[in-house]
């Protein structure tokens, strides 16, 4: 015979009584599972990683990571040992373990696309990334040299300073690129020495050939300002980032020279080529970084364009010659945007954009 699939009716009425506890039980103790414990779908679902809503962004004339000295002599510095030195964690210090990656790095003054590679694979392994991570884009690839020793008593480093072009190099795990959406190089506006200047720009030109240096040591030298911009799109979020990087000549910090005639975006001597403008127009979020090689340019200067400038600090030595631009919800920085141990003769600037 086998077992009955209920007690047998005369412990029916003594076993009630111990049956209903045990339902009030279970009862609770499945309400309880059910509140704490996820459904199999659930269990079966990848948790949702949060979306880091913040472009870090970065400028810096890294002077060919070869840095002059007052003495005349010259240090060159590493790749890895110049990112330690501009990358800043939200409270604007370096080195902490709150440094997060960078989305973009605007550059001035590097060798061609070899050292800006170079320079993009070193900061891949900074954060664990395998190489071509970052990538970098250049106004030229391989810029022909010109001049002499660069100001380094030592010949070798120097030499190190004669191929000058500029870039941007960007994070390809945050930042999407289409070759349609970099733009033409633009040469800036120059004034060859000794020439006669008027306040509204008259002497001034393109510098380029023909307008460009005498002499066979100088003849390449307009290469190192030819600017260069991209338009690149927030893979999380398909929002659009327009980057530019320019570097000015020397004799913009005298007379503002934009180009022809012309003493540029509110007399700065910084201007925007047609390709950069169309990209520009096209983008939500918006960032420019300039060794501009002049003072007292206002941060509304490039108003016009919705952008604002970040940082007020000198950059090289007592003079503040480099800036960056922004449109877009800038976080507020308790060192003003101006990385103070930067290892390069120009201080690196910096800008955390909420989007």
């Amino acid at each position: 015979m086998g077992v009955p699939l209920h007690p047998p009716r005369r412990y029916c009425a003594k076993m009630s009584f111990n049956y209903r506890l045990t339902g009030a039980t279970a009862l609770a103790a499945a309400i309880l599972l059910a509140a704490t414990t996820p459904s199999i779908a659930q269990t079966h679902e990848a948790p949702a990683a949060a979306v880091d809503r913040v472009l870090r962004v970065y400028n810096n004339n890294i002077e060919n990571l070869v840095t002059n000295k007052a003495d005349g002599s010259c240090i060159r510095i590493s790749g890895q040992d110049h990112l330690t030195s501009i990358l800043v964690d939200d409270n604007g210090k370096t080195g902490t373990s709150g440094v997060q990656a960078p989305d973009l790095l605007i550059v001035q003054q590097v060798r061609g696309i070899g050292q800006a590679t170079a320079y993009a694979d070193q900061l891949s392994a900074k954060f664990g990334y395998p190489a071509g991570a970052y990538k970098a884009i250049v106004a030229w690839d391989d810029p022909e040299p010109w001049g002499g020793s660069h100001n380094c008593s030592q010949q070798a480093l120097g030499d190190l300073k004669k191929k000058q072009t500029n870039g941007i190099i960007y994070n390809t795990r945050t930042l999407s690129l289409a070759s349609g959406d970099i733009s033409k190089y633009w040469s800036a506006g120059w004034l060859k020495p000794g020439t006669l200047y008027g306040e509204d720009g008259a002497g001034c030109t393109l510098y380029k050939p023909p307008s460009n240096d005498d002499g066979g040591a100088y003849v390449h030298k307009w290469k190192r300002t030819s600017a260069i911009a991209a338009r690149f799109t927030i893979r999380a979020t398909g929002t659009t980032v327009f980057a530019a990087t320019m570097h000015l000549p020397e004799q913009n910090g005298k007379n503002a020279c934009a180009g022809a005639g012309y003493t540029g975006i509110a007399n700065s001597g910084i201007h925007v080529g047609v390709d950069a403008t169309s990209l520009l127009n096209a983008s939500t979020i918006r960032v420019i970084g300039i060794d501009a090689n002049r003072t007292n340019i206002a941060p509304t200067a490039l108003g016009g364009f919705g952008m604002t400038g970040y940082g007020a600090k000198a950059t090289m030595g007592s003079r503040k010659i480099d800036y960056l631009f922004v449109k877009g919800a800038v976080q507020p920085s308790s060192v003003d945007h101006t990385v103070s141990g930067t290892k390069s003769n120009h201080l690196a600037l910096y800008g955390f954009i909420e989007f």
